[in-house]
């Protein structure tokens, strides 16, 4: 079977370009036993992806030039030598950005083809959902916190702010556009949201929430995080998630210019990286999942249809052209 996939052409300095991908194919050799063959059906772009294309050490190995990128994917078992699954199943991988690929079945986790669409398990009930839940939870977020999102109408920011909300806090966003505004407070029902591109950050944040916020979950970095620190009650605490503000920059930036406010408001910065709490996506099904059933949790997608065009899904999510999770249907 032949395979098509999306490779590594270069290293971008600054922001990645068309050129950064390659198109290529690959002859896929029959399963051996123990493996499956699969036909993806959707894949995720996310952030992090952005990072691994430099050659740095970091928490995950680095892109390979010439070599297939990687990322969330579901696919659909069609031939099987493993007694654990059987054609037809439905798996998710971190074997995105090709069309089909064979893979030890071990290494494949089989999802509950009853939550529809399946794409729903690479976004709020996937990595993305578990990110957002784990980073209220390292903060320990309760009830009568007041909560900024930054970031807010993208994939985890989105279920971060809502999840909140179901944990009795005031929720205020931020985002780039007045229709994501629009869709904070009437699709995922934050309390209030601002478009950091129409004024100052602080001044905006500081008339959506005048009695300040007690947590800053931050996808953003950069001037959201200056604006934050501001804001912040004390003993206020910050998830600190993505700094997508930075992921592009050449070279060092400043940071934020208020850092002394750690000192006299006692604030706490709490970082992760989601992969570190795998062993909790249990609990975070158990608890996430029902939500998303009973409608009391929104998922919003976009969807790019075409492998072809995983490339300029990935480049569009990156200058914010998606409202919740960017997903590519293969």
């Amino acid at each position: 079977m032949t395979a098509h996939e999306i490779h590594l052409a270069s290293r971008p300095k600054g922001w990645p370009t068309a050129d950064t991908f390659a198109h290529a194919t690959t002859e896929l050799a029959a399963p051996n036993d123990g493996e499956v063959l699969v036909r993806n059906l959707f894949m995720s772009v996310d952030p992090y992806m952005r990072g691994r294309m430099n050659d740095v050490q970091s928490y995950v190995p680095s892109f390979q030039i010439g070599k297939p990128l990687e990322g969330g994917a579901v696919g659909e078992v069609v031939e099987s030598r493993s007694a654990d699954l059987k054609p037809g199943d439905v798996v998710q991988s971190m074997r995105g950005w090709r069309d089909a690929f064979v893979a030890p079945a071990s290494g494949l986790r089989k999802v509950d083809t009853r939550v529809q669409p399946l794409s729903l398990h690479l976004g709020v009930l996937g990595m993305t959902g578990l990110t957002a839940w784990v980073g209220l939870n390292l903060v320990n977020v309760k009830a009568g916190d007041r909560v900024f999102v930054s970031g807010a109408a993208g994939a985890v920011g989105s279920v971060a702010g809502q999840l909140a909300k179901q944990r009795g806090c005031f929720v205020v966003g931020s985002a780039g556009s007045d229709q994501k505004v629009n869709a904070l407070t009437r699709d995922f029902r934050f309390d209030a949201g601002f478009n950091y591109k129409h004024g100052d950050i602080r001044e905006q944040l500081a008339a959506a929430a005048p009695e300040g916020i007690d947590v800053y979950f931050d996808n953003v970095g950069g001037d959201h995080l200056e604006a934050a620190l501001s804001c912040l009650r004390e003993h206020g605490r910050i998830a600190a998630c993505g700094a997508i503000s930075r992921y592009n920059e050449e070279g060092p930036v400043p940071g934020p210019r208020n850092m002394f406010l750690f000192v006299t408001r006692r604030l706490t910065l709490r970082g992760f990286i989601v992969t570190d709490h795998v062993r909790e996506t249990k609990a975070f099904a158990a608890e996430v999942a029902p939500l998303v059933q009973s409608g009391r949790l929104k998922a919003r997608e976009t969807v790019v249809s075409g492998l072809e065009n995983a490339p300029r899904a990935f480049l569009d999510m990156l200058h914010g052209a998606n409202l919740g999770k960017m997903i590519v249907k293969i």
